[in-house]
């Protein structure tokens, strides 16, 4: 089958832009970072990790067999690829081992065959640092920005899946797109924060 596979404008960065549109591992990672920072500085990590590790791309089995602690310290480097950088670095590191276990090392065989939409949400589920919401969201950028789009696809994504909405990065085609899902997100805690009074 062939995918349309589209230019990813998440990290609003081109060189690390790039990367994520070439690299199913690096849109991966990127996936696994993009939580409690910006968006931006998320996916712009999966770039940052790679030249300090000396290369242009990830390479699963690499990131595997690094020393934990030498990688703790290159995540923290400054600037720091997250947040919680040694915490994202263990987090990285599982990821990277479930797919050398479970997929010898090749991100995209995690949806490249995936029958249907539930199985390749219950795959994405099964990686570690991926919820259910993780997986949807990134089950959703699959399906509209990689043309990967097994049976069933926009159901198992859940709201993510909904086409013409703007709710998560599964949406963000552009600057435009990215204020569209900068409003959504800041409405919902609005919403979220009044509900809790």
């Amino acid at each position: 089958m062939e995918r349309a596979r589209r230019a990813l404008h998440l990290a609003q960065d081109d060189e690390a832009d790039a990367l994520l549109s070439r690299s199913p591992l690096a849109a991966l990672v990127g996936m696994l970072l993009d939580q409690q920072i910006p968006m931006e500085w998320a996916f712009t990590g999966p770039c940052t990790i790679a030249r300090r590790m000396g290369g242009d791309d990830l390479d699963a089995r690499a990131v595997a067999a690094y020393d934990p602690e030498a990688f703790a310290a290159l995540l923290s480097e400054k600037p720091a690829v997250h947040r919680y950088p040694g915490s994202m670095a263990g987090r990285v590191q599982q990821l990277c081992r479930h797919l050398v276990e479970h997929y010898d090392g090749d991100a995209e065989a995690v949806w490249r065959d995936a029958g249907s939409g539930a199985e390749l949400l219950r795959r994405l589920q099964d990686l570690p640092g991926f919820g259910k919401q993780k997986a949807q969201i990134f089950l959703a950028l699959l399906g509209k920005q990689f043309g990967v789009r097994p049976t069933g696809w926009r159901e198992a994504a859940g709201a993510y899946g909904e086409e013409g909405s703007h709710r998560s990065v599964a949406d963000i085609t552009g600057p435009e797109s990215l204020e569209k899902v900068r409003a959504y997100k800041k409405e919902m805690k609005r919403a979220a924060k009044k509900a809790t009074g």
